[in-house]
């Protein structure tokens, strides 16, 4: 109870930034869970999907290969569709690997799409609290100078130590987002470097079976 108290006592101490730089603690939470949850299933469907298209590729069998793929909603799924799709037209390997890349280049995107913005609220929120304790100084000085000579010393010192509440809790605020864009942007890498992975295991099996 008394960590509640002092939680609730430092906020409301800190002044009016204080309520922006919770709504971007709010907006980066929220982000960070979304892509995070889309990344995890993404993983899971890709590998899933992967384990159904091997036996397929191995044996040859590219209709039914493109028949699962592009029925898929995995995004391995989307850039094998491509890839098969110019193999009824073209054995080149060449061409089936611009085929896949564009498939890549329409996946991607969606997958790295707000990660960005958990960088950008961490350094909003850093900005919001040195702006807090700015203005808090500020005003702080400017009561001071009214004040009575024998009481300056202790009504600044407390006023200053009010207005770093702010900067307190804009890091606060930053160093968890700055945390969380580096986890999902580790995850987000590792899930491409896995799908140009499958494309070039899928041209390795094409060009086996074109020497063959």
């Amino acid at each position: 109870m008394e960590a509640y108290s002092a939680v609730v006592k430092f906020f409301q101490e800190g002044g009016m930034f204080m309520y922006p730089i919770l709504l971007v603690l709010a907006l980066g939470i929220a982000i960070a869970i979304e892509r995070y949850m889309y990344l995890t299933y993404a993983k899971q469907t890709n590998r899933s999907m992967w384990q159904k298209l091997v036996p397929l590729l191995q044996r040859n069998d590219y209709k039914q290969a493109m028949s699962v793929s592009s029925a898929s909603k995995a995004d391995i799924g989307k850039i094998l569709t491509y890839g098969l799709t110019r193999l009824q037209a073209s054995r080149n390997r060449t061409d089936i690997e611009m085929a896949m890349e564009e498939g890549l280049m329409e996946v991607i995107p969606r997958m790295e799409k707000r990660t960005h913005y958990l960088a950008t609220f961490a350094n909003i929120a850093t900005l919001l609290g040195l702006l807090g304790t700015i203005i808090g100084l500020i005003q702080a000085f400017t009561a001071v100078a009214n004040a009575n000579p024998a009481d300056k010393a202790d009504l600044l010192s407390a006023s200053i130590s009010v207005a770093m509440n702010t900067t307190a809790f804009g890091l606060m605020v930053a160093i968890p987002l700055l945390l969380l864009f580096t986890v999902l942007q580790t995850k987000t890498t590792e899930l491409v470097d896995s799908m140009e992975m499958a494309t070039v295991k899928f041209l390795n099996v094409i060009s086996e079976h074109a020497r063959q």
